[in-house]
């Protein structure tokens, strides 16, 4: 299992990076002013940060009671993003809609887009975290 430390580590770090994509491309490809898609992604990725901490060690704890190890394989990790995107779609889209003044429908469309880009970036963004920084196997209690 990874230490609070770490997964701080890791949630603070995967959002930065992910503003700092999102933000100018949101803003590019919904043709709206990049403060309000600035707005709209600081206050998403201060969701999705604590989200991220509860979902992942939610996560861990049900993978090691079930298998016995932490370790994702492919289908695992495909499935740890698409169930982490759709637990913040359901967060995310009414505020979107509220704030940047469109209908669920609209907001249903663009959160998915955000939710699209975020599910290839955190699998390739938890991919690469878990190469740097690898998790330390401890057997699993008994």
């Amino acid at each position: 299992m990874r230490t609070t430390l770490d997964r701080v580590r890791h949630a603070i770090s995967f959002e930065l990076i992910g503003l700092a994509l999102v933000t100018p491309l949101g803003a590019w490809a919904f043709h709206m002013p990049m403060g309000d898609i600035g707005a709209v992604a600081i206050v998403s990725a201060t969701i999705a940060t604590i989200w991220n901490y509860l979902f992942n060690l939610g996560f861990d704890h049900l993978l090691l009671a079930i298998k016995g190890s932490v370790r994702k394989s492919l289908p695992v990790r495909v499935a740890h993003s698409v169930l982490f995107e759709v637990g913040l779609l359901a967060v995310l889209m009414p505020f979107i809609a509220w704030y940047l003044g469109v209908s669920l429908l609209q907001a249903l469309l663009m959160d998915a887009s955000f939710a699209g880009f975020y599910m290839a970036y955190a699998f390739v963004f938890n991919l690469a975290y878990d190469r740097v920084y690898p998790v330390q196997e401890r057997p699993a209690k008994a």
